[in-house]
Protein backbone atom coordinates (compact mmCIF):
# COMPACT_ATOMS: atom_id res chain seq x y z
CA UNK A 1 0.00 0.00 0.00
CA UNK A 2 1.42 3.12 -1.24
CA UNK A 3 2.77 5.57 1.87
CA UNK A 4 3.79 8.96 0.89
CA UNK A 5 6.19 9.32 3.39
CA UNK A 6 9.64 8.04 4.35
CA UNK A 7 8.27 4.32 4.30
CA UNK A 8 9.36 2.32 0.94
CA UNK A 9 6.48 0.79 -1.05
CA UNK A 10 8.06 -2.23 -2.60
CA UNK A 11 6.20 -5.08 -2.53
CA UNK A 12 8.87 -6.56 -0.82
CA UNK A 13 11.05 -6.79 -3.93
CA UNK A 14 14.66 -4.37 -4.08
CA UNK A 15 13.46 -3.10 -7.64
CA UNK A 16 11.16 -0.65 -6.28
CA UNK A 17 13.65 0.68 -3.30
CA UNK A 18 13.88 4.56 -3.72
CA UNK A 19 10.76 4.80 -6.21
CA UNK A 20 8.23 7.82 -4.85
CA UNK A 21 4.67 7.05 -4.82
CA UNK A 22 2.44 10.01 -6.33
CA UNK A 23 0.21 9.91 -3.23
CA UNK A 24 -0.95 7.98 -0.13
CA UNK A 25 -3.17 4.86 -0.77
CA UNK A 26 -6.77 5.69 -0.79
CA UNK A 27 -7.42 3.94 2.60
CA UNK A 28 -3.85 5.54 4.28
CA UNK A 29 -5.79 8.48 3.55
CA UNK A 30 -8.66 7.81 5.13
CA UNK A 31 -6.86 6.04 8.08
CA UNK A 32 -4.87 9.04 8.49
CA UNK A 33 -8.16 11.37 9.00
CA UNK A 34 -9.58 8.93 11.25
CA UNK A 35 -6.55 9.38 13.48
CA UNK A 36 -4.46 6.09 12.68
CA UNK A 37 -1.06 6.26 13.87
CA UNK A 38 1.11 3.94 11.08
CA UNK A 39 3.66 2.30 13.00
CA UNK A 40 5.20 0.77 9.94
CA UNK A 41 4.59 -2.04 6.85
CA UNK A 42 4.71 -5.71 6.85
CA UNK A 43 6.36 -8.77 5.01
CA UNK A 44 4.77 -10.25 2.58
CA UNK A 45 4.91 -12.64 -0.05
CA UNK A 46 7.06 -10.75 -2.37
CA UNK A 47 4.86 -9.13 -5.29
CA UNK A 48 1.55 -10.60 -3.50
CA UNK A 49 2.49 -14.06 -4.92
CA UNK A 50 2.39 -13.06 -7.90
CA UNK A 51 5.96 -13.71 -9.56
CA UNK A 52 5.84 -17.31 -8.91
CA UNK A 53 4.12 -20.68 -9.25
CA UNK A 54 6.40 -22.15 -6.18
CA UNK A 55 7.62 -20.00 -3.58
CA UNK A 56 7.76 -19.98 -0.02
CA UNK A 57 4.44 -18.50 1.69
CA UNK A 58 5.47 -14.92 3.84
CA UNK A 59 8.79 -14.87 1.94
CA UNK A 60 10.25 -11.50 0.09
CA UNK A 61 13.99 -10.68 -0.73
CA UNK A 62 13.74 -6.97 1.00
CA UNK A 63 11.80 -8.46 4.21
CA UNK A 64 13.24 -12.36 4.61
CA UNK A 65 10.94 -15.16 5.74
CA UNK A 66 8.03 -14.24 7.59
CA UNK A 67 7.14 -16.88 10.35
CA UNK A 68 4.21 -18.04 12.08
CA UNK A 69 4.04 -17.21 15.64
CA UNK A 70 2.54 -20.52 16.95
CA UNK A 71 5.28 -22.90 15.21
CA UNK A 72 8.09 -20.55 13.99
CA UNK A 73 9.04 -23.24 11.27
CA UNK A 74 5.58 -23.10 9.96
CA UNK A 75 3.95 -21.39 7.04
CA UNK A 76 2.56 -17.79 8.28
CA UNK A 77 0.62 -18.19 4.83
CA UNK A 78 0.28 -14.98 2.33
CA UNK A 79 0.28 -13.22 0.64
CA UNK A 80 -0.54 -10.78 3.85
CA UNK A 81 1.30 -12.57 5.81
CA UNK A 82 2.95 -10.27 7.90
CA UNK A 83 0.21 -7.93 8.28
CA UNK A 84 -1.78 -11.27 10.29
CA UNK A 85 1.00 -12.06 12.05
CA UNK A 86 1.86 -8.54 13.33
CA UNK A 87 -1.33 -8.39 15.40
CA UNK A 88 -1.38 -12.29 16.18
CA UNK A 89 1.76 -11.68 17.92
CA UNK A 90 0.80 -8.75 19.55
CA UNK A 91 2.95 -6.06 17.75
CA UNK A 92 -0.01 -4.01 16.51
CA UNK A 93 -3.87 -4.25 17.71
CA UNK A 94 -4.92 -3.55 13.71
CA UNK A 95 -3.40 -4.25 10.53
CA UNK A 96 -4.76 -4.10 6.98
CA UNK A 97 -3.57 -6.55 4.03
CA UNK A 98 -4.38 -7.13 -0.19
CA UNK A 99 -6.34 -10.73 -0.93
CA UNK A 100 -6.23 -11.13 -4.87
CA UNK A 101 -7.17 -14.96 -4.01
CA UNK A 102 -6.65 -15.99 -0.51
CA UNK A 103 -4.61 -13.51 0.78
CA UNK A 104 -6.42 -11.77 3.35
CA UNK A 105 -8.56 -14.72 5.04
CA UNK A 106 -5.84 -17.25 4.72
CA UNK A 107 -3.09 -15.58 6.81
CA UNK A 108 -6.04 -14.91 9.33
CA UNK A 109 -6.22 -18.55 9.14
CA UNK A 110 -3.51 -19.82 10.52
CA UNK A 111 -2.40 -17.16 12.73
CA UNK A 112 -5.26 -17.21 15.53
CA UNK A 113 -6.68 -13.61 14.65
CA UNK A 114 -9.93 -12.03 13.00
CA UNK A 115 -9.95 -11.30 9.22
CA UNK A 116 -12.60 -9.61 6.62
CA UNK A 117 -11.94 -9.75 3.06
CA UNK A 118 -14.70 -7.79 1.99
CA UNK A 119 -16.58 -7.32 -1.40
CA UNK A 120 -15.00 -6.38 -4.39
CA UNK A 121 -15.14 -2.47 -4.46
CA UNK A 122 -16.26 -2.12 -1.05
CA UNK A 123 -12.51 -0.73 0.05
CA UNK A 124 -11.00 1.24 -2.27
CA UNK A 125 -7.73 -0.30 -3.87
CA UNK A 126 -6.14 3.03 -5.08
CA UNK A 127 -2.67 3.13 -4.52
CA UNK A 128 -2.39 -0.59 -4.09
CA UNK A 129 0.15 -2.74 -6.04
CA UNK A 130 -2.41 -4.61 -8.30
CA UNK A 131 -2.95 -7.94 -9.14
CA UNK A 132 -6.48 -8.05 -10.29
CA UNK A 133 -9.58 -5.49 -10.88
CA UNK A 134 -11.99 -8.06 -10.17
CA UNK A 135 -10.60 -9.65 -7.40
CA UNK A 136 -8.07 -7.35 -5.41
CA UNK A 137 -9.54 -6.01 -2.23
CA UNK A 138 -8.41 -4.79 0.92
CA UNK A 139 -9.33 -6.13 4.50
CA UNK A 140 -8.80 -5.65 8.59
CA UNK A 141 -7.29 -8.09 10.78
CA UNK A 142 -7.83 -8.05 13.99
CA UNK A 143 -7.51 -9.84 17.49
CA UNK A 144 -11.21 -9.75 17.65
CA UNK A 145 -14.82 -9.47 15.37
CA UNK A 146 -15.24 -5.81 16.88
CA UNK A 147 -11.99 -4.48 16.44
CA UNK A 148 -12.09 -5.74 12.52
CA UNK A 149 -15.72 -4.24 12.02
CA UNK A 150 -14.35 -0.61 13.92
CA UNK A 151 -11.27 -0.91 11.32
CA UNK A 152 -13.46 -1.69 8.54
CA UNK A 153 -15.75 1.46 9.19
CA UNK A 154 -12.72 3.56 8.57
CA UNK A 155 -11.44 1.79 5.11
CA UNK A 156 -15.05 1.26 3.41
CA UNK A 157 -16.18 4.06 0.93
CA UNK A 158 -16.61 4.88 -2.50
CA UNK A 159 -13.61 6.43 -4.43
CA UNK A 160 -14.01 7.96 -7.38
CA UNK A 161 -10.18 6.55 -8.65
CA UNK A 162 -11.82 2.96 -8.46
CA UNK A 163 -14.54 2.72 -10.66
CA UNK A 164 -15.74 -0.91 -8.67
CA UNK A 165 -16.12 1.48 -5.91
CA UNK A 166 -18.82 3.31 -6.93
CA UNK A 167 -21.04 0.36 -8.66
CA UNK A 168 -25.38 1.08 -8.45
CA UNK A 169 -25.79 -1.96 -6.34
CA UNK A 170 -23.15 -0.90 -3.38
CA UNK A 171 -24.44 -1.41 -0.05
CA UNK A 172 -22.83 -0.31 3.17
CA UNK A 173 -24.71 -0.13 6.55
CA UNK A 174 -23.78 3.63 8.55
CA UNK A 175 -21.68 1.25 10.92
CA UNK A 176 -20.77 -2.33 11.22
CA UNK A 177 -20.10 -2.10 14.65
CA UNK A 178 -23.84 -1.44 14.55
CA UNK A 179 -24.04 -5.11 13.90
CA UNK A 180 -21.95 -6.44 16.50
CA UNK A 181 -23.96 -9.11 19.28
CA UNK A 182 -23.66 -11.60 21.46
CA UNK A 183 -24.36 -15.66 21.51
CA UNK A 184 -27.98 -14.78 21.98
CA UNK A 185 -28.58 -13.67 18.55
CA UNK A 186 -28.23 -17.56 17.87
CA UNK A 187 -31.24 -18.50 18.31
CA UNK A 188 -33.37 -19.17 15.50
CA UNK A 189 -30.20 -18.32 13.04
CA UNK A 190 -29.95 -20.84 10.22
CA UNK A 191 -26.38 -21.96 8.59
CA UNK A 192 -25.90 -23.78 5.80
CA UNK A 193 -22.65 -26.11 6.24
CA UNK A 194 -21.19 -27.01 2.65
CA UNK A 195 -20.05 -30.72 2.40
CA UNK A 196 -18.92 -32.12 -0.93
CA UNK A 197 -15.18 -31.25 -1.08
CA UNK A 198 -15.85 -29.18 2.08
CA UNK A 199 -16.83 -30.60 5.12
CA UNK A 200 -16.63 -33.82 3.72
CA UNK A 201 -13.11 -34.04 3.21
CA UNK A 202 -11.95 -31.84 6.37
CA UNK A 203 -8.82 -33.02 8.04
CA UNK A 204 -9.52 -35.11 11.68
CA UNK A 205 -8.14 -32.09 13.49
CA UNK A 206 -10.29 -29.96 11.86
CA UNK A 207 -13.06 -31.65 12.06
CA UNK A 208 -12.92 -32.31 15.84
CA UNK A 209 -12.94 -29.20 16.45
CA UNK A 210 -15.34 -28.08 14.10
CA UNK A 211 -18.13 -30.79 15.34
CA UNK A 212 -17.34 -29.00 18.83
CA UNK A 213 -18.07 -25.93 17.34
CA UNK A 214 -21.49 -26.98 15.61
CA UNK A 215 -22.54 -28.46 18.93
CA UNK A 216 -22.60 -25.31 20.41
CA UNK A 217 -24.25 -23.38 17.68
CA UNK A 218 -26.33 -25.91 17.65
CA UNK A 219 -27.41 -25.87 21.64
CA UNK A 220 -27.65 -22.02 20.88
CA UNK A 221 -30.66 -22.45 18.67
CA UNK A 222 -29.34 -22.49 15.59
CA UNK A 223 -29.87 -24.50 12.70
CA UNK A 224 -27.18 -26.41 10.56
CA UNK A 225 -28.54 -27.30 7.19
CA UNK A 226 -26.16 -29.45 4.65
CA UNK A 227 -25.54 -27.70 1.28
CA UNK A 228 -23.65 -28.37 -1.61
CA UNK A 229 -21.85 -25.97 -3.77
CA UNK A 230 -22.74 -27.17 -7.78
CA UNK A 231 -19.44 -25.37 -8.95
CA UNK A 232 -17.20 -27.35 -6.44
CA UNK A 233 -16.86 -30.42 -8.86
CA UNK A 234 -15.11 -28.08 -11.09
CA UNK A 235 -13.03 -25.89 -9.08
CA UNK A 236 -11.57 -27.90 -6.64
CA UNK A 237 -9.94 -30.94 -6.51
CA UNK A 238 -11.72 -34.89 -4.92
CA UNK A 239 -9.34 -33.78 -1.78
CA UNK A 240 -11.05 -30.38 -1.70
CA UNK A 241 -7.50 -28.22 -2.40
CA UNK A 242 -7.63 -25.65 -4.22
CA UNK A 243 -4.82 -24.25 -7.10
CA UNK A 244 -5.19 -20.93 -8.98
CA UNK A 245 -3.71 -21.92 -11.81
CA UNK A 246 -5.85 -24.90 -12.34
CA UNK A 247 -6.88 -25.69 -15.95
CA UNK A 248 -4.64 -22.76 -16.98
CA UNK A 249 -2.92 -25.12 -19.82
CA UNK A 250 -5.63 -27.48 -20.44
CA UNK A 251 -8.56 -25.35 -20.29
CA UNK A 252 -7.86 -21.28 -20.65
CA UNK A 253 -11.56 -20.43 -21.22
CA UNK A 254 -12.35 -21.71 -17.79
CA UNK A 255 -9.57 -20.92 -15.78
CA UNK A 256 -8.80 -18.23 -13.29
CA UNK A 257 -5.31 -17.61 -14.11
CA UNK A 258 -5.69 -17.04 -17.31
CA UNK A 259 -7.63 -13.36 -16.11
CA UNK A 260 -4.69 -12.80 -13.15
CA UNK A 261 -1.96 -12.75 -15.75
CA UNK A 262 -3.94 -10.67 -18.05
CA UNK A 263 -4.98 -7.97 -15.84
CA UNK A 264 -1.60 -8.11 -13.69
CA UNK A 265 0.52 -6.84 -16.76
CA UNK A 266 -2.00 -4.13 -17.85
CA UNK A 267 -2.82 -3.04 -13.68
CA UNK A 268 1.37 -3.55 -13.14
CA UNK A 269 2.54 -1.00 -15.88
CA UNK A 270 -0.41 1.49 -15.43
CA UNK A 271 0.90 1.37 -11.64
CA UNK A 272 4.69 1.24 -12.32
CA UNK A 273 4.20 4.00 -14.94
CA UNK A 274 3.05 6.69 -12.20
CA UNK A 275 6.19 6.03 -9.98
CA UNK A 276 8.96 9.15 -10.09
CA UNK A 277 12.67 8.53 -9.26
CA UNK A 278 12.73 5.26 -10.93
CA UNK A 279 13.67 3.70 -14.49
CA UNK A 280 11.64 0.75 -13.25
CA UNK A 281 8.29 1.52 -16.08
CA UNK A 282 6.88 -1.58 -17.16
CA UNK A 283 6.42 -5.29 -16.11
CA UNK A 284 9.21 -6.29 -18.50
CA UNK A 285 11.35 -3.71 -16.63
CA UNK A 286 10.95 -5.97 -13.36
CA UNK A 287 11.56 -8.98 -15.29
CA UNK A 288 15.07 -7.69 -15.98
CA UNK A 289 15.81 -6.70 -12.73
CA UNK A 290 15.40 -9.61 -11.37
CA UNK A 291 16.92 -11.72 -13.96
CA UNK A 292 19.63 -9.42 -13.43
CA UNK A 293 19.79 -9.88 -9.56
CA UNK A 294 19.82 -13.49 -9.54
CA UNK A 295 21.40 -13.40 -6.09
CA UNK A 296 19.07 -11.56 -4.03
CA UNK A 297 15.50 -11.43 -6.59
CA UNK A 298 16.60 -15.12 -8.02
CA UNK A 299 14.84 -14.47 -11.14
CA UNK A 300 15.70 -17.75 -12.73
CA UNK A 301 14.69 -21.47 -11.60
CA UNK A 302 16.73 -22.52 -8.91
CA UNK A 303 18.54 -19.42 -7.98
CA UNK A 304 16.81 -19.37 -4.68
CA UNK A 305 15.11 -21.55 -2.22
CA UNK A 306 12.50 -19.27 -1.76
CA UNK A 307 11.71 -19.06 -5.51
CA UNK A 308 12.26 -22.37 -6.84
CA UNK A 309 10.93 -21.37 -10.06
CA UNK A 310 12.04 -17.83 -10.15
CA UNK A 311 9.17 -15.76 -11.97
CA UNK A 312 8.02 -17.96 -13.95
CA UNK A 313 3.93 -16.29 -13.33
CA UNK A 314 5.28 -12.96 -14.20
CA UNK A 315 7.32 -14.42 -17.37
CA UNK A 316 3.80 -15.19 -18.19
CA UNK A 317 2.24 -12.40 -17.72
CA UNK A 318 4.58 -10.76 -20.32
CA UNK A 319 3.88 -12.95 -22.77
CA UNK A 320 -0.33 -12.02 -22.74
CA UNK A 321 0.45 -8.27 -23.43
CA UNK A 322 -2.39 -7.29 -21.42
CA UNK A 323 -4.33 -7.99 -24.37
CA UNK A 324 -8.23 -9.20 -23.19
CA UNK A 325 -9.13 -11.49 -25.99
CA UNK A 326 -11.58 -14.24 -26.79
CA UNK A 327 -10.20 -16.54 -24.04
CA UNK A 328 -9.68 -13.71 -21.87
CA UNK A 329 -13.47 -12.49 -21.33
CA UNK A 330 -14.74 -16.10 -21.16
CA UNK A 331 -12.67 -17.19 -18.63
CA UNK A 332 -14.09 -13.95 -16.59
CA UNK A 333 -17.42 -14.78 -17.05
CA UNK A 334 -17.04 -18.04 -16.60
CA UNK A 335 -15.22 -18.04 -13.04
CA UNK A 336 -17.90 -15.31 -12.17
CA UNK A 337 -20.70 -17.32 -12.97
CA UNK A 338 -19.75 -20.59 -11.74
CA UNK A 339 -18.94 -19.13 -8.39
CA UNK A 340 -21.26 -16.74 -7.70
CA UNK A 341 -24.71 -18.00 -8.88
CA UNK A 342 -23.98 -21.89 -9.73
CA UNK A 343 -21.40 -21.84 -6.20
CA UNK A 344 -21.76 -19.19 -2.98
CA UNK A 345 -25.30 -17.85 -4.15
CA UNK A 346 -26.41 -21.50 -4.95
CA UNK A 347 -25.35 -22.58 -1.27
CA UNK A 348 -27.38 -19.95 0.14
CA UNK A 349 -30.92 -20.37 -0.94
CA UNK A 350 -32.31 -23.16 1.57
CA UNK A 351 -34.72 -24.99 -0.50
CA UNK A 352 -38.39 -25.28 0.68
CA UNK A 353 -40.32 -28.02 1.52
CA UNK A 354 -43.03 -28.54 -1.19
CA UNK A 355 -45.53 -30.64 1.05
CA UNK A 356 -45.78 -27.51 3.98
CA UNK A 357 -48.49 -25.76 2.38
CA UNK A 358 -47.00 -21.70 2.48
CA UNK A 359 -43.51 -22.65 2.82
CA UNK A 360 -41.11 -20.78 0.10
CA UNK A 361 -37.43 -20.85 -0.66
CA UNK A 362 -35.48 -18.65 1.61
CA UNK A 363 -31.86 -17.49 2.28
CA UNK A 364 -29.59 -18.78 4.69
CA UNK A 365 -28.13 -16.14 7.30
CA UNK A 366 -24.61 -17.40 6.25
CA UNK A 367 -21.99 -20.33 4.65
CA UNK A 368 -19.74 -21.85 7.76
CA UNK A 369 -16.81 -23.51 6.26
CA UNK A 370 -14.04 -25.37 8.40
CA UNK A 371 -11.90 -24.55 5.99
CA UNK A 372 -7.60 -25.48 6.03
CA UNK A 373 -7.78 -26.38 2.41
CA UNK A 374 -9.01 -23.01 1.81
CA UNK A 375 -11.12 -24.31 -0.57
CA UNK A 376 -14.17 -22.09 0.15
CA UNK A 377 -11.92 -18.80 0.44
CA UNK A 378 -10.48 -19.40 -3.51
CA UNK A 379 -14.27 -19.64 -4.55
CA UNK A 380 -15.23 -16.43 -2.55
CA UNK A 381 -12.11 -14.59 -4.04
CA UNK A 382 -13.06 -15.64 -7.34
CA UNK A 383 -16.50 -14.40 -6.98
CA UNK A 384 -15.38 -11.08 -5.42
CA UNK A 385 -17.51 -12.45 -2.22
CA UNK A 386 -17.00 -11.22 1.42
CA UNK A 387 -15.38 -13.89 3.73
CA UNK A 388 -14.70 -13.65 8.08
CA UNK A 389 -12.34 -15.81 9.75
CA UNK A 390 -12.31 -16.21 13.16
CA UNK A 391 -10.08 -18.77 15.34
CA UNK A 392 -11.71 -21.35 17.39
CA UNK A 393 -8.92 -23.24 18.83
CA UNK A 394 -5.97 -25.59 18.34
CA UNK A 395 -4.92 -28.62 16.14
CA UNK A 396 -2.88 -31.38 17.66
CA UNK A 397 0.64 -29.34 16.85
CA UNK A 398 -0.61 -26.25 18.05
CA UNK A 399 -1.22 -24.49 14.79
CA UNK A 400 -4.66 -22.41 14.72
CA UNK A 401 -7.89 -23.63 13.74
CA UNK A 402 -10.09 -21.26 11.70
CA UNK A 403 -14.10 -21.08 11.46
CA UNK A 404 -15.04 -18.99 8.11
CA UNK A 405 -18.19 -17.73 7.13
CA UNK A 406 -19.07 -16.82 3.59
CA UNK A 407 -22.22 -14.61 2.44
CA UNK A 408 -23.03 -13.17 -1.21
CA UNK A 409 -21.86 -9.55 -2.22
CA UNK A 410 -22.22 -6.23 0.09
CA UNK A 411 -23.42 -8.94 2.94
CA UNK A 412 -20.33 -7.67 5.52
CA UNK A 413 -23.06 -6.52 7.81
CA UNK A 414 -24.18 -10.12 8.39
CA UNK A 415 -20.78 -11.75 8.63
CA UNK A 416 -20.22 -8.97 11.32
CA UNK A 417 -23.33 -10.31 13.44
CA UNK A 418 -22.78 -13.98 13.07
CA UNK A 419 -18.97 -14.09 13.71
CA UNK A 420 -19.56 -11.21 16.70
CA UNK A 421 -22.21 -13.98 17.85
CA UNK A 422 -20.15 -17.23 17.29
CA UNK A 423 -16.85 -15.31 19.08
CA UNK A 424 -19.18 -14.56 22.07
CA UNK A 425 -20.60 -18.05 22.50
CA UNK A 426 -16.69 -19.91 22.01
CA UNK A 427 -16.45 -16.98 25.12
CA UNK A 428 -18.79 -17.86 26.91
CA UNK A 429 -18.40 -21.64 26.92
CA UNK A 430 -14.99 -21.19 28.04
CA UNK A 431 -16.22 -19.01 30.95
CA UNK A 432 -18.66 -21.50 31.94
CA UNK A 433 -16.67 -24.41 31.77
CA UNK A 434 -14.08 -22.88 33.45
CA UNK A 435 -11.22 -23.26 30.83
CA UNK A 436 -7.90 -21.40 31.57
CA UNK A 437 -5.82 -19.99 28.99
CA UNK A 438 -3.20 -22.67 29.91
CA UNK A 439 -5.87 -25.52 28.94
CA UNK A 440 -5.20 -24.67 25.07
CA UNK A 441 -5.91 -28.00 24.30
CA UNK A 442 -9.65 -27.93 25.38
CA UNK A 443 -9.92 -23.95 25.00
CA UNK A 444 -12.16 -22.44 21.96
CA UNK A 445 -11.71 -19.31 20.45
CA UNK A 446 -8.81 -17.14 20.17
CA UNK A 447 -5.20 -18.29 21.89
CA UNK A 448 -2.46 -16.25 22.22
CA UNK A 449 1.06 -17.96 20.49
CA UNK A 450 3.66 -19.43 22.40
CA UNK A 451 6.41 -19.25 19.78
CA UNK A 452 7.90 -22.39 19.07
CA UNK A 453 10.49 -24.25 17.60
CA UNK A 454 12.54 -20.62 17.44
CA UNK A 455 16.09 -21.92 16.55
CA UNK A 456 14.42 -23.31 12.96
CA UNK A 457 15.64 -21.28 10.08
CA UNK A 458 14.16 -23.21 7.35
CA UNK A 459 13.67 -21.32 3.97
CA UNK A 460 11.50 -22.55 2.41
CA UNK A 461 9.35 -22.68 5.37
CA UNK A 462 7.09 -25.59 5.77
CA UNK A 463 2.98 -26.29 5.11
CA UNK A 464 1.10 -24.46 7.89
CA UNK A 465 -1.16 -27.90 8.56
CA UNK A 466 -0.34 -31.48 8.33
CA UNK A 467 -2.55 -33.93 7.36
CA UNK A 468 -3.10 -37.93 6.40
CA UNK A 469 -2.35 -38.02 2.50
CA UNK A 470 -1.50 -34.56 2.03
CA UNK A 471 1.16 -34.57 -0.73
CA UNK A 472 4.35 -32.37 0.23
CA UNK A 473 4.00 -30.10 -2.70
CA UNK A 474 1.30 -28.67 -1.69
CA UNK A 475 1.15 -25.50 0.38
CA UNK A 476 4.00 -23.65 0.63
CA UNK A 477 7.13 -25.61 -0.96
CA UNK A 478 9.11 -27.66 1.34
CA UNK A 479 12.74 -29.27 0.69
Amino acid sequence: MATADRMQTTGGSWVLLGCVVPKDAHIVHLLRRAGAVILGKTNLDEWAGMRGSIYSLGYSARGGQCRNPYLLNRSPNGSSSGSAVSVSANIVPLAFGTETDCSVISPGMVNGVVAIKPTVGLTSRGGIIPISETQDSIGPYGRTVADAARALDVIAGPDPDDKFSVVPERRQPKSYCNFLVDRHALKGARFGLPMKRFWDVAPYPQKAVGERVLKLIREAGAEIIPVDMPCAGERLDEEGIWDWERYGESRPEISEITVSKVQTYYLMNEYLGKLKNTPIKTLEDVVRFNDENRGSEGGHEGDLPAFPDGQRLFRKCVETKGIKDETYRAALKHIQTQCRENGIDAALKCPSDKNLQGSRDETLDALLFFDVKAGGIQIAAQAGYPVMTIPIGLDPDGMPLPLTLQHTAWMEDQLVKWGSAIEDLLKAHNEESGISVSERAERMGRIPPTYKNHLRKNIPIEPDYEWPGRHRDQGAPIN
